[in-house]
């Protein structure tokens, strides 16, 4: 007969607060961001404001998404008209990825909106407390990146 053991205490494992933490993110997301971009939808909008033409792989790591979930992204970004996808002139493999000027407004209007549900997300804490949550979800992401 297996060993018994007493009920978990979820509030004691860090994959729970997560998992709860993004699902507070996700409803805040929904407020006061967009109903319609996702946050990796987002992402991906803001790495090519950051730094335009990129190929579709390189976006992916920008933004830490696999390549069949960075290709959705990119199939919905373009049918929405927010980025156009061009053949590179030197390498007809490659294709680059621009915002379109109705994408580069969009990035614009969300990115303040992200500062907001940021500041409600964080909001309990101060700003010490916000600088360390992020240097411990930023330990955490890069240690479990390198697996």
């Amino acid at each position: 007969m297996p060993e018994s053991h007493p009920p978990e205490d979820l509030m004691q494992h860090p994959g729970h607060l997560l998992r709860r933490a993004v699902q507070a993110m996700n409803l805040l997301w929904d407020e006061e961001v967009s109903h319609t971009i996702t946050s990796p939808q987002f992402a991906a909008l803001n790495a090519l404001y950051a730094e335009p033409n990129l190929d579709q792989r390189t976006l992916g790591r920008r933004v830490s998404l696999d390549r069949s979930t960075t290709a959705e992204i990119v199939s919905r970004l373009s049918g929405r008209g927010l980025i156009r996808t061009e053949r590179d002139t030197r390498d007809g493999r490659r294709k680059t990825i621009t915002l379109t000027s109705r994408g580069l407004h969009a990035v614009q209007q969300l990115i303040p909106r992200t500062h907001a549900m940021t500041a409600r997300l964080v909001g309990p804490l101060d700003g010490e407390q916000r600088e360390e949550l992020l240097r411990l979800l930023t330990e955490v992401v890069r240690a479990n990146e390198r697996r």
